[in-house]
């Protein structure tokens, strides 16, 4: 049918390119460029409409424009166009993580032994009941299990940090959610880090591989991000607070240690993410400690969520790997409220458990660390974390609104009228 529709224009544009020199052939696709732009626009529609009738998260709107047009739907976003889009969405998610890493409030664990135990708890609990399900429920290798369990253990600070912005959330269970969420991720990295030798020690004929790969990606993410941060402060005294010259500092210092990260292998979540850490802790005079990018959250959130949502591997679903992935998401938050419930503390049981519904999506960063294990050993790592990969989809399109539900019982969000976030 669109091609009875194209025929005669095709037949008119061909006979005026024999009088027209300047004109190209006709095209038999539409650019890739152009085809994202319209994703783009599709997601952030989707995402407002969501939002307005539904009181839904946007980035749900994102995830599932990016699903209906990529490969494992219509497929007008091809494989081609998500890794020339990579780049992109890297730069995308790395600017998230380092607002994540600039949020991380170290002290207030010093100062708060209930925190530091119910984050441990946390950490430990979620790592341990994956590993165990993956491994002996499952069936995956004691590797790959491990992989499993380090991608999956954290929350997804992109959603976390969006969501709480969207509705405007502030109080003790909003600041729990962000503090749990960034020192779960730090602690993700870390058994990122290891997981990359264990799963060299697994499949590398070179033991080499196992203890190098490690150090090279720690190492070089710190230095990296630290190069970054140094940089952006560096330059940003010269400039005045809060102001836009200041912004663009901190996005072009941001963008060059991402583009760094690319050329040397390393993770560009964790680069950032560090980036973002060594920001807070060395701005002594706060000089950029208040220098925001409000709506630039949202403009790269549309970016992050379209590519993440049209890479998620819906045409290998099967119905045992679903059951799986559900299985692994009810181990997960199993884990999550009994360690909150566990852990005791000033604050109320009922708001504690509210804290383990926030901390629950599962997305970008997710995603971006399975395909990282995945890439090493492409003919076993693919299949392996099919796991990972379809419980962050799940959680793609219920994270977000769970941390929203939180948010609202805890009683932190202002009024519905008086919500707006996003870029609308």
């Amino acid at each position: 049918m669109i091609e009875s529709l194209i025929a005669p224009l095709r037949a008119v544009w061909e006979s005026l390119i024999e009088r027209l020199l300047f004109l190209p052939p006709f095209p038999e696709s539409i650019d890739a460029l152009a085809l994202f732009s319209l994703l783009l626009v599709t997601g952030l529609l989707m995402g407002e409409w969501l939002h307005a009738h539904a009181r839904w998260p946007k980035v749900i709107g994102y995830v599932l424009a990016g699903i209906l047009f990529g490969p494992s739907l219509l497929g007008w976003i091809g494989v081609e166009t998500l890794a020339q889009a990579r780049p992109i969405a890297d730069a995308a998610l790395g600017l998230l993580m380092m607002e994540v890493g600039r949020r991380l409030d170290l002290s207030w664990l010093r100062r708060n032994p209930e925190l530091l135990r119910s984050t441990l708890a946390d950490i430990g609990l979620s790592f341990a009941l994956i590993f165990v399900f993956a491994l002996w429920l499952v069936g995956l290798s004691p590797a790959w299990a491990a992989a499993t369990a380090a991608v999956t253990m954290a929350s997804a600070p992109a959603v976390v940090l969006l969501t709480v912005e969207e509705s405007r959330a502030q109080g003790q269970v909003t600041e729990r959610i962000i503090l749990h969420t960034a020192i779960s991720s730090a602690a993700s990295f870390v058994a990122f880090a290891f997981v990359l030798g264990v799963v060299h020690a697994e499949l590398s004929e070179d033991w080499l591989n196992a203890v190098v790969h490690p150090i090279w990606v720690v190492t070089g993410a710190l230095l990296v991000g630290g190069l970054g941060s140094w940089l952006a402060l560096r330059i940003a005294r010269a400039l005045p607070k809060r102001s836009l010259a200041q912004v663009f500092v901190l996005v072009a210092c941001a963008l060059l240690a991402v583009g760094i990260a690319r050329m040397l292998a390393v993770p560009v979540f964790l680069t950032l993410f560090l980036m973002g850490v060594l920001l807070a802790a060395f701005d002594r005079r706060q000089t950029l400690r208040y220098t925001e990018l409000p709506d630039g959250h949202w403009l790269l959130a549309i970016v992050l969520f379209v590519i993440v949502g049209a890479s998620l591997p819906w045409q290998e679903f099967t119905w045992l790997a679903g059951l799986q992935a559900l299985g692994l998401l009810l181990v997960r938050a199993a884990a999550k409220a009994a360690a909150l419930a566990w852990s005791g503390g000033s604050l109320p049981l009922p708001k504690r458990l509210l804290v383990g519904m926030g901390i629950q999506p599962l997305s970008a960063t997710a995603v971006f660390m399975a395909y990282e294990l995945a890439s090493l050993y492409p003919e076993v790592g693919r299949s392996a974390l099919t796991l990972p990969l379809f419980a962050a989809a799940m959680m793609e399109l219920a994270g977000p609104a769970l941390c929203r539900l939180a948010l609202r019982r805890s009683g932190e969000c202002e009024n519905e009228a008086g919500e707006r976030g996003g870029i609308a």
